[in-house]
Parts: structure tokens; sequence; C-alpha cells
């Protein structure tokens, strides 16, 4: 890590800090019924099947407010895509103990920026594991050079962009569309 990067690391707001990194042994949440276990791991190519069907069990709002649109029944590109990992694109997967998908994050890294999209299942969503994949997602970003965070939110998601006013108060917010343009230094927001 060049000295750039661990100051960017030293300096994002503290959710971030505090996020475990993608991990290799699962954690418990609360979710769903009884606590559970939950695995927050790289997406891999094998995933296609169960991020397909994490996409169609999505509640109409719940696809609306991830990918703009009601995405019935995700194409093969689309799925391809939620699954590829590049140089520049990381993608996470949290799976539950049966290796079910509950929860998929992504990021696109360029210059200095990452663009960030989450979604959860929603019978997990208010129980903290979008916040985890957040942080974990931005984690990894930084350490690819990140210092600064970017992302579209529809208006009518609450949820989100209260998020975004307590890590990033400083955020910059551009309506257009019905959507929230969010630009965010991750130097500034530590400040903040």
């Amino acid at each position: 890590m060049n000295q750039t990067q661990e100051e960017a690391r030293r300096t994002l707001p503290a959710p971030v800090l505090l996020a475990p990194r993608a991990r290799t042994a699962p954690e418990t949440l609360s979710g769903p019924g009884p606590a559970a276990a939950v695995l927050i791991r790289p997406g891999r190519l094998d995933d296609e099947a169960r991020v397909r069907s994490f996409v169609e069990g999505l509640s109409p709002a719940s696809r609306s407010l991830r990918f703009f649109s009601g995405v019935p029944r995700p194409g093969g590109a689309l799925v391809r895509a939620m699954i590829t990992s590049s140089e520049a694109r990381d993608v996470l997967v949290a799976v539950d103990a049966g290796e079910r998908v509950i929860g998929h994050a992504m990021s696109f890294t360029r210059e200095a920026s990452t663009e960030i999209a989450v979604v959860v299942a929603d019978e997990w969503q208010g129980v903290g594991l979008g916040s985890r994949l957040v942080r974990t997602l931005l984690r990894r970003a930084v350490a690819r050079g990140a210092r600064a965070v970017t992302m579209d939110v529809m208006g009518e998601n609450r949820k989100v962009l209260a998020m975004v006013g307590r890590w990033w108060p400083h955020a910059e917010m551009r309506a257009a569309s019905g959507a929230v343009e969010i630009a965010a230094s991750l130097e500034v927001a530590a400040a903040g």
C-alpha cells in the first residue's frame, strides 16, 4: 500500500474503519427468525444461479430502488455483470449458511473515485447487513486507491439517504430525474 492509500485508509469515516474485511468465517447477524450466520465474500462465477434467484426474489420496490426499474427477470448479461470482478470492478455477496445470496454489493473504481451499488433481500433489510456491505466494499476500494465515493440513489430511498447524511454530512447531493447523485470525499467525511 502506498503512502497516499495508507493516509486515505486512516482518514475514512468511522463506519468504514469499523467494518470487517470480507470475511472467510461467517459472522452472526440477527435477521429473520433466530440469529443466522452470514458470510460476506467476493462474488464468484459459480454464483450466477444464486444471484439470479436473489434478484428475482426481491420485491418490486427493492428491485426498483436498486436497478431504477422493475427488472422482474434479470437477463444473462446483468447477472454476469453482478458476479464478474475485474481490476476496476469489485463484487461482494452476503450469503447465509445455506449459501443463499441475501445481499449484493458492487463498486467500480476509476482514478481515485469509486461508484457503489448495494441491495439486500427484503427480509434482511434493517438489520445492518447493507451497512456492512457498504463498509466492506469501501474498505476494499480504498485499498485500490479510492479517495471518493459516488452513488445514484432514488429520491424515495429514505433509508439510504439518511445513511449518507450520517456517514458523509458534507456529501454533495444533486437531484436529477427522480434520483439523487451523491459524491463524497472520504477524507472530508472523516473530518466532518
